[in-house]
């Protein structure tokens, strides 16, 4: 028999599908994520919101199902239950992949490449389920990077980039990634493609957390190009106060940007946000702090981009 975990529950036995149900299908997956367990381990898990007494009977009659349609897949030894040794189970198989080095066959690294979408029981919501979600992802995010890593120092820049690209699918903000993906392509010649990478990156990094990527990989891109991202600067000249609700201030060079829903000046039509440059460390809407009122920001804006 056959049991797949990965991208959907399926259970094969000779070439056919084994149509389960739910509850049984609980069961045999939590069993064979979690390898043998008690009984009374097993009905906690599964039915955590029930009396002792009832979970158990719970597990009884889902055992009893299971071995009733799908006869030598479970192993019943007194208080402990098993999946039964010979089923073969996809998440093993992966499991076994992930511990190994990156730097192996081709095969291997094609292997590696496929788990992009490998989510484990997607659309199951239980929190013994989301656990091990959470920790395969991980595990698939840090091997992927790796092999970027690995494949980087073999010279495979091409390898690198579809290895970073997929870690960076599983997890867009994950820097060692996005470092291995800007690295590649500029050993590969494409700066474009580099700094698209970095851009696409730092908006979301700005837009998500509020954070700007680290010295290290915007030194790669200042090698390139210094400065990058550009803002898209239209100039501004003199000091004009900032009149509308300021939303956000990031720091900038030991001051602070505006970051404000709409226009800057009368007349600029644009209607998404806009940041300004050239804020002081004291500006005058820290006052909302306090609980007065800030009034119009005074100090001067010497360039505003879109965001």
């Amino acid at each position: 028999m056959e049991l797949d975990l990965l991208r959907c529950w399926q259970l094969r036995r000779d070439g056919e599908i084994v149509h389960v149900a739910v509850r049984q299908q609980r069961l045999i997956a939590a069993l064979a994520i979690r390898g043998p367990r008690v009984r009374n381990y097993v009905a906690g898990l599964l039915w955590p919101d029930c009396p002792e007494p009832r979970a158990l009977e719970s597990l009884r009659v889902s055992v009893h199902l299971a071995t009733r349609q799908i006869p030598g897949i479970l192993v019943k030894d007194g208080p402990v239950l098993a999946l039964d040794p010979s089923v073969q189970v996809d998440l093993y198989r992966v499991r076994a992949l992930l511990q190994d080095s990156p730097a192996g066959s081709g095969a291997a690294t094609r292997a590696l490449l496929d788990l992009r979408d490998a989510e484990l029981l997607p659309g199951w919501y239980e929190d013994w389920v989301l656990f091990e979600q959470s920790r395969l992802h991980q595990d698939r995010l840090r091997a992927l990077t790796l092999l970027a890593r690995s494949l980087l120092q073999a010279g495979d820049c091409g390898g690198a980039a579809e290895a970073a690209g997929a870690a960076l699918e599983i997890e867009p903000l994950y820097e060692s990634a996005v470092r291995a993906l800007v690295t590649a392509e500029l050993e590969m010649g494409n700066p474009v493609s580099a700094l698209h990478a970095y851009g696409n990156y730092t908006t979301a990094l700005r837009r998500d957390l509020g954070v700007l990527p680290s010295e290290a990989l915007t030194k790669l891109i200042d090698a390139v190009q210094p400065g990058y991202p550009p803002a898209r600067f239209s100039p501004v000249l003199g000091s004009q106060p900032l009149t509308h609700g300021v939303e956000d201030f990031l720091p900038v060079h030991g001051g602070e940007a505006a970051v404000l829903p709409g226009p800057l000046a009368v007349g600029d039509t644009r209607a998404e946000a806009v940041f300004a440059v050239g804020l002081g460390p004291r500006a005058d809407h820290q006052g909302a702090a306090a609980g007065g009122d800030p009034g119009p920001v005074r100090d001067a804006v010497v360039g505003h981009g879109v965001i």
